[in-house]
């Protein structure tokens, strides 16, 4: 935001307008950036569900590795038919999917990719993020009520309950983070690990190490991933909350699932990979670029799990959340705590 308020500086506005432009102009590069999540990832997604079950994914549209066939897929899913079926609630089947995009979007406000480039560089920052993001289960709950179809039901009721109670284990995770830095600024929590690896929090103490782990195997769960994709599930539930949804309206589903997916890799990115810095101190020269390819090499982990582990049952991932995921991240709190008070390790 600074970055940008600073060019239109240089316009002769009003501080009032620069402050509205400038916000504009965030919104429409957030969700540019949505949209290219949606693009490239899920040509990266057949690239590597077809490495790993040792075929080539998409190789003919675009030449190189199939690589415009995102692009064709888009221009297909543009042509579709729109339809509502009839027995279903009209208006809010028909906002459902934007509840969960806008949910989306709000949440990338807060994501620093550099220094001065961070849409809203809010004091509760990182609470801001989890409460936004939280919107989902709203718009999930919508659509599968909304489409008057037992199995988008069944969907949704899955995905509430695992979004909700996963939301727990995400937030603990990150408090240990929180106390080493005393802030829940991401560019304060960011510029916290300046000066190479050493200083990540993925480093700080085992416990924070132990965080780490717990967030990244909870963050599969928020956004539905295998093997937590039980509210999608196509073998039991055709395709679970969106299963009545087609066109575009089906689309928005795929582009904030695939933004979410993003999302997390970057909220991990800042809190535990040193966010735009270096590994090697004073090489910081594209701190955006940095940030992002830490972030889509989370991504790559996601869909290596993916297409790696079977799918749990409900009553597992219910088993993994309270009385797996929760304990560990109350002790890595506890443990960080007092690893810190012995260490003087304060913030």
């Amino acid at each position: 935001m600074e970055v940008i308020a600073n060019l239109l500086g240089n316009t002769g506005l009003s501080p009032g307008a620069v402050q509205v432009l400038g916000s504009l102009t965030m919104a429409l590069i957030m969700a540019l950036v949505m949209a290219a999540c949606a693009i490239v990832f899920t040509w990266m997604e057949r690239k590597v569900a077809g490495f790993i079950q040792s075929r080539y994914g998409p190789m003919r549209v675009g030449r190189w590795h199939g690589v415009a066939q995102p692009i064709a897929d888009m221009l297909k899913i543009l042509q579709k038919e729109d339809i509502i079926p009839a027995a279903a609630d009209k208006p809010m089947f028909m906002l459902a999917p934007f509840v969960i995009f806008i949910g989306s979007l709000l949440a990338w406000a807060c994501i620093p990719f550099a220094p001065g480039f961070i849409a809203a560089d809010l004091d509760l920052g990182l609470f801001y993020i989890f409460a936004v993001s939280s919107l989902a289960v709203i718009g999930i709950l919508m659509a599968g009520w909304s489409s008057n179809n037992k199995w988008a039901l069944y969907g949704a009721a899955r995905g509430a309950a695992q979004i909700v109670s996963y939301e727990i284990p995400l937030a603990l995770a990150a408090i240990p983070v929180v106390m080493a830095t005393g802030s829940l600024n991401m560019n304060d929590i960011v510029n916290a690990q300046q000066g190479g690896v050493g200083n990540w929090f993925l480093f700080y103490n085992p416990f924070v190490f132990i965080a780490f782990v717990i967030y990244f195997l909870c963050s599969i769960a928020e956004v539905n991933r295998t093997p937590f994709d039980l509210p999608e599930t196509e073998s039991e539930l055709v395709a679970g909350y969106h299963t009545e949804y087609t066109g575009m309206r089906f689309a928005f589903f795929f582009l904030a699932e695939y933004a979410n997916l993003f999302l997390v890799s970057c909220v991990a990115t800042a809190l535990f990979l040193g966010g735009w810095w270096s590994p090697v101190p004073g090489l910081d020269f594209a701190p955006a670029l940095g940030f992002v390819v830490k972030a889509v090499i989370l991504v790559f982990l996601q869909m290596w799990l993916r297409w790696t582990l079977p799918r749990l049952r409900v009553d597992q991932l219910m088993h993994v959340c309270w009385k797996v995921m929760i304990p560990l991240s109350l002790l890595a709190v506890v443990g960080a705590g007092i690893w810190m008070m012995v260490s003087g390790q304060v913030a």
